[in-house]
């Protein structure tokens, strides 16, 4: 049975390992607010249970056993938000806290469940890959917002990273996954830029929210 902390300790190095496929102590002290000697105390541990590559002033590396119990702790967390939004009602901005509750529930069968009454979803509210029931994850290669231009019409796909605060200006702006722009123009300035989507006209988006958000170009 692996413990509470140690899922914790796999999805935060599994996230910090997913681009470069490795990470050290000290990235993984910082991502969770944890004293470096405890750190190196949970890799020691994770490590004789072949969850983890550890030796000592070397990066860490997920095993392939590793990842895949990452991935399933993923899993669970991003059924749970897609089923607090979808069938409860939740903002997508109330449903982490609560995910990260649930996500530790030792049940295959209740998530399997939670996964049929749902539809089998392959995004979450943020529009994050759900990884299946042997933890493969399907990434999709979308593009920034902040790197499109002037006259491209685009489709918002995600959000990443996500905050509650970012969250709450979408909403306030009306912005919502599936939701097709059009960008106007490009401030030279400081890159922020002029949109149309829905029935929102010529609303104004910083550099730094549109850096967050994912897209695929559409047809014009």
């Amino acid at each position: 049975m692996i413990s509470h902390t140690e899922e914790n300790y796999l999805k935060a190095l599994f996230a910090l390992t997913s681009t470069k496929g490795e990470a050290s102590v000290n990235e993984l002290s910082k991502i969770l607010d944890i004293k470096m000697p405890t750190v190196n105390g949970m890799m020691k541990r994770l490590s004789e249970k072949d969850f983890v590559i550890y030796e000592s002033y070397k990066p860490l590396k997920l095993t392939e056993k590793g990842r895949k119990e990452a991935s399933l702790i993923i899993r669970k967390h991003r059924l749970t938000e897609m089923y607090l939004v979808e069938k409860m009602g939740f903002g997508w901005e109330e449903v982490h806290d609560i995910a990260e509750q649930i996500e530790h529930i030792q049940s295959p069968a209740f998530f399997a469940k939670m996964d049929e009454i749902l539809g089998f979803p392959e995004v979450d509210p943020h529009g994050s890959p759900i990884p299946d029931e042997n933890g493969k994850v399907i990434v999709k290669d979308f593009d920034r917002l902040s790197d499109c231009e002037s006259g491209d019409v685009v489709k918002f796909m995600a959000v990443k990273p996500s905050s509650e605060e970012l969250l709450k200006f979408l909403n306030s702006r009306e912005l919502v996954l599936g939701a097709v722009i059009t960008i106007q123009s490009v401030e030279l300035f400081d890159k922020s830029m002029s949109v149309n989507y829905a029935h929102r006209e010529m609303e104004v988006l910083s550099n730094m929210v549109c850096e967050k958000l994912l897209v695929e170009h559409v047809a014009k």
